[in-house]
């Protein structure tokens, strides 16, 4: 009896021991669903979303485990924008990330209180996502381009390289609501420059085509774009009618000058959206979107085709050459 009893009273005694001990386990880490909705298609987009995985390993959040992604697209169709973005909202995603003024419109119409983070925004501001960029206020926050600025100083790049010129294209999409700001910052360019600006409009692939018949008629001795889904989905086609064109060209991505134009300046578009991973991390940890503020790039690259300058018969100044971050023989 003694025996028995001793043992009842260790068993208690350990039992008391180790139940604190369970009760400070920490519980199992959540996994989050994040949402992400691409204009584009997967092809185009896959590199952009490894970055954003990438930069959510880096927070060490590990996939399957603590976060899952729910990623829908509308293969360059932005007809589709609307239904996916309340698909997304019905999957209950805690935050969603998407880039490009339409896709973000759309989300912004499908909810008011899902965290929204957005990529690679021209002019979040001027385009009404947020309030300012220190206290964007709502339920958006992100990363901007800076793409009003950089539109001018890629027309000083085309006037830096040939300084005779006097009339250059600029292919725009009117749909897009930050097309009217950047077309007014790359105005003012132009005046300060004394170049003149032809706009010419591209509401889809189909437009191409007749976009790029009408710049020998509009005299253009360049070619430049307002940054849009549409011109990045379309970038083989893009290129090819460049070449076909014969015009210097400056567009704003390395992809750009790596498939033919001229010149490339812009933020590097990967670094960005491993960088929205940061905001993810912050509002699934309890920040609120209209607490962050909206970041701007912090890496610029400067690509130059020499190949296609070559192909032009065109000298690159040296002191670009040695600006540049890269330079394609």
């Amino acid at each position: 009896m003694w025996c028995r009893a001793l043992g009842v009273t260790v068993l208690l005694t350990l039992s008391l021991l180790v139940a604190p001990l369970a009760a400070e386990a920490p519980s199992p880490r959540p996994v989050h669903r994040i949402g992400v909705l691409w204009n584009a298609s997967p092809s185009v987009t896959r590199p952009l979303l490894a970055a954003f995985r990438h930069g959510l390993s880096e927070r060490g959040y590990v996939e399957g485990e603590h976060f899952t992604i729910e990623s829908r697209y509308a293969e360059e169709n932005p007809g589709l924008l609307p239904g996916l973005a309340a698909e997304m909202v019905g999957l209950q995603v805690e935050v969603i990330v998407t880039s490009g003024a339409q896709a973000i419109q759309a989300v912004r119409q499908a909810t008011h209180t899902i965290p929204v983070v957005m990529v690679a925004i021209g002019a979040p501001v001027e385009a009404g996502f947020v309030t300012s960029l220190a206290r964007p206020g709502g339920n958006l926050t992100g990363l901007s381009l800076m793409a009003p600025e950089l539109s001018g100083k890629r027309l000083e790049l085309l006037k830096d390289t040939v300084p005779a010129l006097s009339q250059v294209a600029v292919l725009a999409n009117p749909a897009n609501p930050i097309t009217a700001v950047e077309l007014r910052e790359t105005q003012r360019a132009a005046q300060a420059l004394q170049v003149q600006l032809h706009v010419v409009e591209v509401r889809g692939p189909q437009d191409l085509d007749a976009a790029f018949a009408a710049l020998h008629r509009l005299r253009a001795e360049a070619l430049m774009l307002v940054l849009d889904p549409l011109f990045i989905s379309q970038r083989p086609r893009l290129a090819e009618l460049t070449a076909t064109s014969r015009l210097p060209a400056i567009y704003a991505l390395r992809e750009d000058a790596e498939a033919g134009a001229l010149m490339a300046y812009g933020p590097h578009f990967p670094d960005l959206f491993r960088r929205a991973a940061t905001y993810v991390d912050k509002i699934l940890k309890g920040a609120k979107p209209a607490d962050l503020p909206v970041e701007q790039p912090t890496k610029f690259e400067l690509v130059i085709n020499l190949k296609t300058a070559k192909a032009l018969g065109i000298t690159m100044p040296p002191s670009l050459l040695l600006l540049a971050d890269e330079v394609i023989q």
